[in-house]
């Protein structure tokens, strides 16, 4: 069965979720606020393009790709349509939005959180689940670039939220914000690093655009084995099975291979719509916890800032 789409925003990320959803079968109308993107649209394969929102009968479920601070609004707009609603990373931009919409579509918003769809990630689950890594005493994210093309917001909303999902992914839970700093003084445009922690495990996040080289790097630290993706393109997991810093560890590398996440998260919704999956992994309220660790991060920046 083709499932109708309807695409919300069709801009730099948007046009590669139209392509993708288009390989995967789906009619997809395209919401827009130009001429020219509604030409492209158009030309790319969309059924539909234009200013207006598909109607609910003509959509079996929507996926939002607009910039953060318009999320709140869109979302507004869709969920009391009844569809599923696919919207993409953070949720919204304020914890008020976030809790309003968790509250008013717990079933069916959804957020997509596309790393915890990167095959490195769900083996990193994976081996957690099964009991391979022990307990997991830290989990330590690397998420730097050069500039940002987000306007809208900093970069702490746009980089932050994939590594929170991880966390999120591979620990089970999002631990509570213990500090946060700027990479330099008054500057947390550059870069932030924060620290999660509770009784169990210490997670660091440090993102920032203000780094010649592009680079993702995820390391799960456990006391039965330690495990690293080194870039956001790798087909392969470094794992070392033993104690952290035992140098009678045996190093290994397991194959994940080379699925893009954007395509898994969007083949796993189109199922879910269909009938035909379970929904998709991040939920409103988690979202929604996303977005609280984030005011946070940004109050704990302001305080130190003062």
């Amino acid at each position: 069965m083709s499932v109708r789409i309807g695409l919300v925003g069709c801009g730099r990320w948007g046009r590669l979720i139209l392509r993708d959803l288009l390989s995967l079968g789906a009619s997809v109308q395209v919401t827009c606020r130009s001429d020219a993107t509604a030409a492209d649209a158009l030309r790319a394969g969309a059924s539909a393009a234009g200013a207006a929102l598909p109607d609910p009968d003509r959509a079996d479920a929507y996926v939002v790709a607009t910039p953060t601070a318009t999320h709140a609004e869109v979302l507004e707009a869709l969920v009391g349509r009844g569809r599923p609603v696919f919207v993409e990373k953070p949720m919204t931009a304020d914890v008020a939005s976030a809790r309003r919409l968790a509250e008013a579509a717990p079933a069916t918003l959804f957020v997509m959180d596309k790393w915890r769809y990167h095959p490195a990630i769900a083996a990193m689950a994976r081996l957690a689940g099964e009991g391979e890594v022990g307990d997991i005493l830290a989990i330590r994210t690397s998420r730097w670039q050069w500039s940002s093309p987000h306007r809208d917001v900093g970069p702490l909303w746009i980089l932050a939220p994939h590594d929170l999902a991880i966390c999120r992914h591979v620990l089970g839970r999002i631990p509570p914000l213990r500090q946060a700093f700027a990479a330099a003084p008054g500057r947390p445009d550059l870069g932030v690093t924060a620290v999660l922690e509770d009784a169990g495990a210490r997670v660091t996040l440090d993102i920032g655009a203000a780094a010649p080289e592009h680079r993702r790097r995820c390391l799960v630290i456990g006391t039965k084995a330690s495990l690293e993706l080194t870039d956001a393109y790798d087909d392969r997991l470094l794992v070392r099975r033993g104690g952290p810093g035992d140098a009678a560890a045996v190093a290994e590398v397991l194959p994940v291979g080379s699925e893009m996440p954007l395509l898994a998260e969007l083949t796993a919704f189109l199922a879910y719509v269909r009938g035909e999956g379970p929904p998709p992994l991040s939920s409103a309220q988690d979202g929604l916890l996303v977005v609280t660790r984030l005011a946070e991060i940004d109050a704990a920046l302001a305080r130190g800032a003062s």
